[in-house]
């Protein structure tokens, strides 16, 4: 036994001391390095500026308004201010939903106003609005389960309360009602559709959102027979009834009244409609790497916003955040081996349509890594990454650098944020940089996405993250690639 256990322990030694042996992915001089990008940022990083001058000069950037073209400009001001090497735009073409206007109110059996907003693609109600009693529903399976007859002519309300977590998990339990809802409820003879907002506050604040997207119009058959044909030969249709979000105060109210038994009635008006297409563009800034610069590190956020706050938290912070981790490693004494781009991508919201456009148009095998921030200004506390396993020593050493900021090691089955996942479908290494979103939705979508729900000491706590990650992966000497697919 005691041989057995000598061997093992000789044998274990040599395997330590071997692993010991191995070379670093990264040298003392790059951690040195990233280092002091870190401490750079921690010191003052400027993103809130960046943030306070598009919400201010800017403000509200919805996809295909006038908006969005001022917002266009500034970032490409922004990116040559900030000491980037070149500056990118990138035509990106879509549909445009325009809002008109909308209101609600209850005429019995309690006649009140209630706080609403329509859907991205609803459809309008028929000219001076629609008049009908409300049928109400748990969730998105009791209206998929409800028999027509119920709920014909009327209006199908849905509830679905929405948890606060960290990581925003229950927001993918409670949106399907919101891009789905329509559908099913026209399909049973409905009139609208009313959900309550797909939010964790308390204010009277609706939240707003997609109701449906092009590869839904494509599969139902019925939406393709109302649907509009784009320039890239893809269809889009407004939803089969109009479509709109009760604040959550407001859905408190109408369930109310449900339970007593009696009917409700909703007077609703909604005037919504397409509006031909536009182009807008990615705003691309780039650094361009000292001795690869054909292979490429991307991080970004999304330009637009929705048409109801400013978009500070969605996404004037992302944008911010990953401008100045950019602009701080285009001041740094090393730049790195790769090039890295920082895209302010197009119109997300409304359909990934910045983050799609990109992905068509430049290569996927140049890209060894890509990362979004799109989930607010919370301080971020954990690194996800989707690596092959040989080079997790190299992940664990960013891990190192980013420790003093509280961030710990994730998993390494990352997605990527929206408008990189097209780059995820093509095999790039992604990484996720996890903010804490407790309270993101509490602000997401609504009028009260404005500047002052910011700190500006997280934002340079992301952007420290953020210049770290960046410069070591455009710098590891071997590329990061994806996990091989095993068979």
């Amino acid at each position: 036994m005691h041989r057995i256990l000598l061997v093992a322990s000789l044998c274990f030694s040599g395997l330590a001391s071997a692993v010991e042996l191995a070379p670093a992915p990264f040298t003392a001089d790059q951690i040195a390095t990233a280092t002091a990008l870190r401490e750079q940022a921690l010191r003052g990083s400027g993103a809130f500026a960046i943030v306070e001058s598009l919400t201010t000069e800017v403000g509200q950037r919805m996809a295909g308004s006038e908006a969005d073209a001022r917002a266009v400009r500034w970032a490409e001001e922004k990116f040559k201010a900030l000491g980037f090497d070149r500056v990118i735009l990138q035509p990106v073409t879509f549909p445009v939903w325009k809002r008109g206007r909308e209101s609600a109110r209850i005429v019995a059996p309690a006649p009140q106003s209630l706080a609403l907003t329509a859907l991205g693609w609803s459809s309008a109600t028929p000219k001076g609005g629609l008049r009908a009693e409300v049928v109400g529903f748990a969730n998105f399976d009791a209206l998929k389960a409800a028999d027509p007859v119920t709920l014909l002519g009327k209006i199908a309300y849905v509830s679905h309360a929405m948890r606060k977590r960290r990581n925003g998990g229950d927001y993918n339990h409670a949106v399907g009602v919101r891009v789905e809802g329509a559908a099913i409820a026209a399909a049973k003879g409905a009139r609208a559709l009313l959900v309550r907002s797909i939010g964790t506050d308390s204010q009277r604040f609706p939240h707003t959102g997609v109701a449906l997207s092009a590869s839904q119009t494509t599969k139902d058959p019925e939406a393709m027979k109302r649907a509009t044909k784009l320039s890239d030969g893809s269809y889009i249709a407004l939803t089969a009834v109009p479509a709109a979000a009760l604040s959550v105060p407001d859905a408190d109210q109408v369930e109310r009244l449900l339970r007593l038994g009696r009917p409700v009635e909703i007077e609703l008006v909604i005037e919504a409609a397409l509006a031909g297409e536009y182009t807008s563009h990615n705003v691309i800034g780039e650094i361009i790497g000292r001795e690869l610069p054909q292979e490429i590190v991307v991080i970004g956020g999304h330009l637009d916003s929705w048409d109801l706050g400013t978009g500070a938290i969605d996404d004037g912070a992302g944008v911010a955040i990953t401008m100045a981790a950019g602009a701080i490693i285009a001041k740094s004494a090393q730049r790195p081996r790769r090039t890295l781009r920082v895209v302010a991508f197009a119109n997300e919201e409304q359909g990934v349509f910045g983050g799609r456009a990109y992905a068509a148009a430049n290569t996927p095998a140049q890209h060894v890594a890509a990362a979004e921030s799109d989930f607010g200004a919370g301080r971020i506390y954990r690194f996800d990454s989707h690596v092959a396993e040989a080079q997790l020593p190299a992940i664990r050493q960013i891990v190192g650098v980013l420790d003093s900021l509280g961030i710990e090691s994730g998993s390494n089955d990352s997605g990527g944020g929206p408008d990189v996942s097209p780059l995820h479908a093509l095999g790039v290494p992604m990484f996720e940089l996890q903010q804490d979103g407790t309270d993101y939705f509490d602000l997401h979508h609504t009028a009260n996405d404005t500047l002052d729900k910011i700190d500006p000491a997280a934002l340079d706590q992301n952007v420290a993250a953020y210049a770290v990650f960046a410069w070591m992966s455009a710098d590891l000497e071997q590329r990061f690639t994806v996990p091989a697919v095993r068979p």
